[in-house]
């Protein structure tokens, strides 16, 4: 079995044959172009289909399905992409026009971090799990919910916000428009706010810290500063993680998955992030004293994530 997933992004469409196993057998990737009319960046995804296999020196044939994640909301059952950011395809059904344009073959769609999650189960850190969790700590936070390893979208497609339930009732603005989101408390964002808060605190009081010597306030600076023993980077990471564990725990409670992934660029701490999550979630898991309780570990799939997601979302 090989399928074909494509990652399409604002910037660049990534296309990749999966096999079974969710190996990439050959990638390949093109500018989306996204000021362009749709049917222009439509005609370079069939174009980089049939280069991939081309190129791989794969029938075409061969391939049993081709799969899209795409950011924003899209109804999996007819294949319309709802609406999307920075690329002109709200409201079309990409899958038919895709698959005219493949002879036929069929394609389906998915939410860019549902498909993240959904090859984190296949191939992943949930490998074997069948039902799982997953947010990204980014700019925002994302997220997608697998049960039964299937994609969860709800009755519109538009479920799994997970950045968006609120945790702090009228607390900070939230780009959604509400207040108190974890989105606003969890996210790198978040968490760039929360050091330079305490920067500016440092500076008001005289107290030295090593997150000043920083020349640009990041996600890293407070782990950075924090694994040195910096009081003032201590209490950044022990404020974001408080409520970083509150946002978690209350998904667990819900759901109780087999596991939950965490990606994004936070993520990148991997098990340092881990063990002061653990802890925190310990304390407000409502399954904490079951037998089988849920797994927390960061995502491993990277980059081909979306990739693969989308080849097993068909």
């Amino acid at each position: 079995m090989r399928k074909i997933g494509i990652d399409l992004g604002g910037t660049n469409i990534a296309a990749g044959i999966v096999d079974e196993n969710g190996t990439i057998i050959f990638k390949k990737s093109v500018p989306t172009g996204a000021s362009r009319p749709k049917e222009q960046i439509i005609d370079d995804i069939a174009t980089l289909c049939r280069e991939l296999t081309s190129e791989a020196n794969i029938p075409f044939s061969d391939i049993e399905s081709v799969g899209i994640a795409v950011p924003g909301g899209v109804d999996e059952k007819s294949g319309e992409i709802l609406f999307t950011p920075n690329i002109p395809f709200s409201g079309i059904n990409i899958c038919k026009i895709l698959s005219e344009k493949l002879n036929g073959k069929r394609v389906g769609i998915a939410n860019d971090a549902n498909a993240a999650t959904l090859a984190e189960v296949f191939c992943g850190a949930a490998k074997g799990a069948d039902n799982a969790v997953m947010i990204t700590l980014g700019t925002g936070v994302g997220g997608g919910i697998v049960i039964d390893k299937k994609i969860y979208s709800g009755s519109n497609g538009l479920a799994a916000e997970i950045g968006h339930f609120v945790i702090q009732v009228g607390g900070e603005k939230c780009g959604c428009g509400r207040r108190g989101c974890f989105e606003a408390y969890g996210s790198a964002t978040a968490l760039i706010r929360m050091t330079k808060d305490e920067l500016n605190t440092c500076f008001m009081s005289g107290e030295p810290t090593l997150m000043a010597e920083s020349s640009k306030i990041s996600a890293r600076t407070a782990f950075d500063a924090y694994k040195q023993g910096d009081a003032a980077a201590a209490r950044v990471i022990d404020k974001y993680i408080t409520y970083l564990a509150n946002g978690i725990s209350s998904l667990i409670n819900i759901f109780q998955p087999d596991v939950f992934i965490i990606g994004g660029g936070v993520s990148g701490e991997k098990q340092f992030l881990i063990d002061l999550l653990q802890p925190k979630v310990d304390e407000e898991d409502f399954a904490r004293k079951a037998n089988k309780r849920t797994r927390l570990c960061t995502a491993v799939c990277g980059n081909d994530a979306g990739i693969i997601g989308a080849a097993f979302a068909v």
